[in-house]
């Protein structure tokens, strides 16, 4: 991979490579995958289908996508030596290190040993998250074991099913459908930038996803629809959270889930999950959450000229959904692997190592002292 070379702050401004699986934001257009623009995804697309075109290059036709489907189901099982694994992983873990140690563990189980068997692999992640997910909180904390049978045949609605214990609504499950396709890829972000640095090195696809599951991890890549939850609920009506986000203003605080390091002047992605904030806000009958919501965005509109990216309103739609918040970030797994996967496969068609220069800061060119002309340090 080639870039420019310049000083910036985090890579900002920096362009690391060349890539065929996304846009974000280039010459003024909005997000799209493959040259599909996010809008008609959404409105057309199943996650499944956005899956298979971010894997491999193009739309599915029927045939093709049936089979998709049914491979996809059959590999929702886990092997018994990762779900003794999950076992042993208390209820009060974070649920990111779950998936962290799942992947990890699947890759030991059954370990990628040639790239040719990389489509697979990344199926079977795309398959078996879910199910890793599902397995580990029901057992931990309900203390139920979860069967992988199920008349779900989408990851949505098998995941909204093995969660919640019942069969979720057609409603709920295009809801949580939508957002996996927001989700599903983003171009360089930090989490992708790692897996493709890892993939660089000639490792396998299952170090590559655990190093970008392990990035998205951090609160200033991943968590900011769960930070956006936990603001949200503080209040009970628009006029209290209008007084408090002015007083967390005044007071310089951070505010989780607007700005974006990329888009400048509104996230594409916003408008389509806040409908289905809205959406599900009506059919449950919310008066409070959804109301707060766009009361906050209406100051932070006014007073900072800053918007609402994906993770604002999908705090709200994951919180209808009755998802608890520490799971927020994790589903945002389950839908970017698929994005992951797609950067693996093309990190080596062209691979080069990806090993940038630094300026160096330190001091200048020092004597070595031995060890008994050395100043002791006070402890």
């Amino acid at each position: 991979m080639t870039g420019k070379t310049k000083k910036a702050g985090g890579l900002a401004g920096i362009t690391a490579g060349q890539t065929a699986i996304a846009t974000v934001g280039a010459e003024g257009k909005g997000l799209s995958y493959r040259g599909y623009s996010i809008h008609d995804l959404t409105e057309h697309a199943s996650f499944e289908e956005v899956a298979f075109l971010l894997l491999y290059g193009k739309l599915p036709n029927q045939q093709e996508f049936e089979a998709f489907e049914t491979r996809l189901i059959g590999q929702r099982e886990l092997p018994d030596a990762l779900r003794q694994t999950l076992r042993a992983i208390p209820a009060s873990a974070h649920p990111m290190d779950v998936l962290r140690t799942g992947c990890s563990m699947l890759g030991v189980l059954e370990p990628e040993t040639r790239f040719e068997q990389q489509e697979q692999k990344a199926e079977r992640l795309l398959a078996c998250l879910p199910s890793m997910l599902a397995d580990w909180y029901r057992f931990s904390h309900d203390g139920v074991e979860i069967d992988f049978e199920s008349s779900q045949r989408s990851i949505a609605g098998f995941f909204l099913e093995k969660f919640g214990g019942r069969e979720p609504s057609p409603t709920h499950v295009r809801a949580m459908d939508v957002s996996l396709i927001l989700y599903a890829e983003h171009e360089f972000n930090a989490s992708t930038f790692t897996a493709r640095v890892c993939t660089a090195t000639l490792s396998d696809i299952f170090s590559a996803i655990t190093g970008a599951i392990g990035t998205l991890r951090g609160s200033l890549h991943g968590g900011a629809n769960e930070a956006a939850m936990e603001l949200i609920e503080r209040f009970q009506t628009p006029d209290e959270a209008e007084a408090g986000i002015m007083e967390m203003l005044q007071e310089k605080a951070l505010i989780m889930g607007f700005g974006h390091r990329v888009y400048t002047v509104s996230d594409p992605r916003n408008e389509i999950i806040k409908t289905w904030s809205k959406r599900l806000s009506e059919e449950c009958g919310d008066t409070i959450l959804y109301p707060v919501s766009e009361r906050i965005e209406e100051v932070m509109w006014r007073e900072k000229r800053l918007f609402p990216n994906l993770d604002f309103y999908s705090a709200s739609v994951y919180h209808f959904l009755g998802i608890p918040t520490p799971l927020f970030t994790p589903i945002f797994v389950l839908s970017r692997v698929s994005g992951w996967s797609a950067h693996v496969f093309e990190q080596r068609s062209n691979n080069r190592l990806i090993r940038p220069g630094a300026e160096y800061i330190g001091p200048d060119e020092t004597a070595f002292i031995p060890m008994s002309d050395r100043e002791s340090r006070p402890s």
